[in-house]
């Protein structure tokens, strides 16, 4: 293995003295021959110093020694496996370079300016959408594998138990807490009591202060016995929790309260929503299951349409279209047809076009 002289920090490249105190080895060769100092992927620094792979001498500032081998940071960097926003300079000088930077932001417009628009391109997420365009196809560093690498091995099979030992104690916790509130003996009585009186997971989840699919998640774990009752239970009708409110209000079973209630009263499915005390999706899902199309803004278009019968039948006529057509057939414009009708023009219009079957 072959060694090279390397100059101490504060000496200048000059010094023989400096060059022969200490000797570095090289640790390898670039593809083009270039030897260096250092590993592929790695920094030596100090907090001070960082070593220079090219040459293996430490500075305060790598990045404004590269200018001596007529090297950029971004060719060095992906030269020796480092990732782009790697410092190339030690934590003092980072430091130093920070004080700097913030009385320059206070004093310089420029500067203030340049920060200005950094900010207002990372909150409307451009930085972001150029970084993501400048990594694609990019392969990873070696100093990013490594990295992973590290963090991969770390977590060793003692920890991933020990974690998953604290993971179990509080769901046991949490379950045993859920059963006292509710004046169970355990939480497996809590759960089997209320999948047999036809609760969903979701809503017991809910009833114990969780998200919904917490119970679905962990129940495998905290209570085998009711997590199989519930896979293998009869799944009732979608619309069953329904049928004491629909039977209150006299309807036998859901497709006539949803037939009567939308189709022949024009509720809104909100509406309908509000009445049975359910989301609306909900609704909307019964009404697919049940062959009936969702009509959108079912009052206000029985409203309108009322509306229109209500005018065409003062004038004489069925409907709209009949009128306007019959009227500018002889000859009316549309200031009489208006003044005769007392409605907008643009609202006979609209509805004859309607009528005679045109967009």
């Amino acid at each position: 293995m072959s060694a090279e002289p390397i100059s101490a920090p504060a000496a200048p490249e000059t010094s023989a003295a400096a060059a022969a105190a200490t000797m570095r080895p090289v640790v390898g060769v670039l593809a083009d021959g270039t030897p260096f100092y250092a590993p592929i992927g790695e920094i030596y620094a100090t907090d001070a110093t960082v070593m220079c792979h090219l040459c293996g001498r430490s500075f305060r500032s790598v990045t404004a020694h590269l200018r001596a081998h007529g090297w950029t940071k971004l060719r060095y960097c992906e030269a020796f496996g480092l990732e782009r926003g790697q410092s190339l300079e030690g934590p003092e000088t980072r430091k130093l370079r920070s004080a700097a930077f913030a009385a320059r932001l206070v004093f310089e417009p420029a500067i203030r300016d340049g920060s200005a628009t950094g900010r207002a391109r990372a909150k409307a997420g451009a930085l972001a959408t150029d970084a993501a365009a400048a990594a694609t196809g990019r392969p990873f560093p070696e100093q990013r594998r490594r990295k992973s690498s590290v963090r991969a091995s770390g977590r060793s099979d003692a920890a991933a138990a020990a974690s998953r030992a604290r993971a179990d104690q509080h769901l046991a916790a949490v379950a045993a807490a859920a059963a006292v509130l509710h004046g169970y003996a355990d939480f497996g009585a809590l759960v089997t009591a209320r999948i047999l009186a036809g609760a969903s997971l979701a809503s017991v989840s809910r009833e114990i202060g969780q998200h919904k699919d917490w119970l679905s998640r962990h129940l495998p774990r905290l209570h085998p016995e009711s997590a199989e009752l519930a896979r293998t239970r009869p799944r009732p009708r979608p619309d069953a929790a329904w049928m004491p409110i629909m039977r209150r209000l006299g309807y036998r079973d859901a497709a006539e309260y949803l037939h009567d209630r939308h189709l022949v009263q024009h509720r809104t499915v909100n509406a309908m929503a509000a009445e049975l005390g359910v989301s609306h999706h909900a609704v909307e899902s019964a009404l697919a299951r049940y062959g009936m199309s969702r009509v959108r803004h079912a009052a206000k278009r029985h409203a309108a349409g009322e509306r229109a019968a209500a005018v065409a039948a003062r004038l004489g006529f069925a409907s709209i279209a009949p009128y306007v057509t019959a009227r500018r057939t002889a000859g009316w414009t549309w200031n009489a047809i208006v003044a005769e009708s007392g409605q907008p023009q643009a609202w006979l219009r609209r509805h004859a076009r309607h009528q005679n079957g045109k967009p």
